[in-house]
């Protein structure tokens, strides 16, 4: 039995589909039994509960062979980055009360950096409270989702995506959220290990590369096009991130674009994508089409 968290998003939800591949059990907690429904009836034991809840946090661990454990997504977060910590704390009791044989969570390329990376700030503080667990604990640093690109498949009609990232020729490191569910099903039912392993996950790929493939897809010519600084704040209200609270988002890109997403930290493995962005492409168009 595993536990595998976010089971309704994007990663967590890969990562079920992995195991469940693969014929192990799995467990999930989550806040709303509807929502979770299709993975119920898939076998997928539901446990009711909160990612702030560690006492059901702990209740989900028991028994299982390994654990999948991630950060709610938060866009546009307090200051303190209070969200992540509560959180982070409910893990920490649960983990170290339950001791799973192993562990895997979710983190991000940059999460090494303990500044000036916005977002990512979030999982610097994860990897940070997680290191005094008695686990043996795998971080699986990501790279940028393709699935974030998804907006293209309507936006880009015209023959333009607008991206964050610039120049639009520099690499930085990408990911599919379905690469990320495999390495993490991998990690949880491999050879075991013990202490801790960071695994960095993804390839180097250019915004020009992404649009060419969404291009593709769509039988157009796509050119990707980076948004201009002065209109990031902007951009990131029209994907919902309150007026006045994007500043986190804005300094993630930044980030990026300053070279903090590539590839090869020291103390690091190195796991390579397989799925392009022309797979994420095609998948979500044929669902909506």
């Amino acid at each position: 039995m595993f536990l595998v968290m976010g089971i309704t998003g994007k990663v967590g939800g890969a990562t079920a589909e992995h195991l469940l591949a693969h014929g192990k059990q799995v467990r999930a907690l989550v806040r709303d039994r509807e929502k979770a429904a299709n993975w119920a009836n898939q076998g997928v034991e539901l446990v009711d509960g909160d990612w702030n809840d560690s006492a059901a946090i702990e209740r989900a661990l028991k028994g299982v062979e390994g654990a999948f454990v991630m950060l709610p997504p938060v866009w546009a977060p307090s200051p303190d980055y209070k969200e992540a910590k509560g959180v982070i704390a409910s893990y920490v009791e649960a983990l170290t009360k339950a001791a799973p044989p192993r562990v895997v969570a979710l983190s991000s390329m940059g999460a090494n950096r303990t500044s000036g990376h916005g977002v990512i700030a979030a999982l610097s503080l994860l990897e940070q409270g997680f290191r005094d667990l008695t686990s043996p604990i795998a971080f699986v640093r990501a790279g940028g989702f393709f699935e974030n690109f998804l907006y293209g498949l309507q936006v880009a009609q015209g023959g333009t995506l607008p991206v964050y990232y610039n120049p639009t020729n520099r690499k930085s490191t990408m990911v599919a959220t379905n690469d990320i569910g495999a390495e993490v099903a991998t990690l949880l039912t491999g050879p075991a290990w013990s202490g801790q392993r960071i695994v960095e996950i993804g390839s180097m790929v250019t915004a020009d590369e992404v649009a060419e493939q969404l291009g593709e897809v769509l039988n157009l010519d796509v050119k990707a096009f980076a948004i201009p600084r002065a209109g990031w704040a902007e951009a990131f209200e029209q994907f919902g991130i309150p007026k006045g609270h994007s500043g986190p988002a804005e300094e993630m890109f930044e980030a990026v674009n300053a070279g903090w997403m590539d590839l090869g930290v020291a103390g690091t493995e190195h796991v390579a994508g397989t799925t392009s962005a022309r797979d994420v492409f095609e998948a979500a168009s044929s669902v909506n089409g």
